[in-house]
């Protein structure tokens, strides 16, 4: 029975894993333009960068189940950098060049600071509240992602494919109903149970076709530089220092849920952030050199592990491993690229319930008098308002100015920070 348990968590940790895997770069490649076979070329890459640095991580870095994944922060950053660069009259490709020059200056940034261990000097900006803000508007950013995929358009008509979506609620209600209301193997499965029936009931009625096609080769390794060789700008090289801070606070915030999700914890937690900082700095030299998006421990993995009980390290570092080997094979690669955007979506839309819990937890740690309401209400409503606003509000202004104001999470976090350092709590 330990041996079927030891079997299930990994293959559910793989489908979990890959599920995070799939939808950001089709999103990163529909908005540069690339074609079909560039974008699953992209889906190859990311499946590797993905393995390989949720492996190190659980091995050798923080040393928690936490799955890394394509950087919603970073796309952000991407579709920024496709609409900036449009003005300036790049080409998509030398967009993409300068964003892998800001992956390397972020990439060499986290390595420094973790190396150094001076990323502990930093820890006291990261309050529960500042913590609380990042999950929370992470969590209201990555919703509307999971809501967009669960929305597929019939190809026929042009419109909301309706029963698509009413499968993907389904979905999401179904995992939400075996988390919480089943017993035994079939609660600790419930992620897994809900996206096999999705994809089996997809595939039935003909609704689970993704638009990607692969080559047709069983073995072909990833390519190093695709996109070209980076180029360095003014831009890139200030919003990348920028942004870094956003990266560490969003290891901050995935370790810290992590430890509250999963019990027994005895190392000390500034060792595991030196570590996972600096291994995040690897994993975004990786993705660099193999032109993807920066992967980046996700803060959500905390609430599938809250959801599945899932908390042992081997079953997640033998799902890491298949990862990286499958990745290896295009056709392997176009098999599990046939999962359906929707039934992925909505999964993962459940498991933001208990990161948005987690969230909720540290905004409330501290007493809720009126000026820890002040700052969270101001951050939450700045951040996630700039989220509602055009995406060409900000032209004209200087690019970085555009880079940090068009990034809600990027401006509710650093407004935490700001407020949580400038107006000190009375004694």
């Amino acid at each position: 029975m330990k041996t079927e348990n030891k079997y299930l968590s990994t293959f559910q940790w793989f489908i979990y894993i890959l599920a995070n895997s799939i939808a950001l770069p089709i999103v990163i490649g529909n908005v540069f333009q690339l074609p079909s076979t560039d974008i699953s070329s992209l889906m190859q890459r990311t499946f590797f960068i993905v393995g390989l640095s949720s492996f190190i991580q659980g091995k050798f870095g923080h040393r928690y189940p936490i799955a890394d994944g394509p950087a919603g922060s970073w796309v952000s950053i991407f579709v920024i950098f496709a609409s900036i660069g449009t003005q300036q009259g790049l080409t998509m490709m030398e967009t993409l060049q300068t964003l892998e020059a800001g992956l390397i200056v972020s990439g060499l940034l986290l390595l420094l600071l973790g190396i150094t261990k001076w990323v502990r000097h930093l820890l006291f900006l990261f309050s529960p509240i500042v913590t609380g803000t990042f999950l929370f508007i992470l969590a209201i950013q990555l919703c509307g992602v999971f809501i967009r995929g669960m929305v597929s358009i019939d190809s026929n008509t042009g419109q909301m494919d309706g029963v698509s979506f009413f499968l993907a609620i389904c979905i999401f209600f179904l995992i939400i109903l075996l988390s919480s209301k089943a017993k035994g193997w079939v609660k600790n499965y419930a992620i897994l149970l809900g996206i096999l029936a999705g994809w089996i009931v997809f595939t039935i009625i003909r609704k689970g076709d993704q638009s990607i096609s692969l080559s047709v080769d069983w073995i072909k390794p990833p390519e190093i530089f695709p996109w070209g060789f980076p180029v360095l700008t003014g831009g890139v090289l200030v919003t990348a220092i920028l942004f870094t801070f956003l990266l560490i606070s969003n290891t901050f915030a995935a370790i810290s849920a992590a430890e509250e999700a999963i019990p027994n914890n005895k190392e000390q937690f500034r060792d595991k952030l030196n570590r996972g900082t600096w291994i995040g700095g690897v994993s975004h030299l990786f993705s660099a050199v193999l032109s993807t998006i920066a992967v980046v421990p996700l803060p959500a993995t905390a609430g599938f592990v809250r959801l599945t009980k899932q908390y042992r390290i081997n079953p997640f570092l033998f799902a890491c491993g298949i990862m990286v080997f499958i990745s290896l094979s295009p056709k392997i690669v176009g098999l599990l690229a046939s999962l359906p955007l929707p039934v992925a979506s909505a999964a993962l839309l459940a498991t933001l319930i208990e990161m948005l819990g987690i969230a909720i937890r540290s905004l409330t740690k501290q007493p809720l008098n009126d000026r820890n309401i002040t700052i969270i209400g101001v951050s939450l409503l700045v951040g996630i308002g700039i989220m509602f606003l055009p995406d060409d509000i900000f032209n004209g202004l200087p690019y970085v100015i555009q880079n940090i104001g068009k990034n809600g999470l990027l401006v509710g976090t650093f407004l935490a920070i700001i407020f949580e350092q400038l107006w000190k709590p009375k004694n």
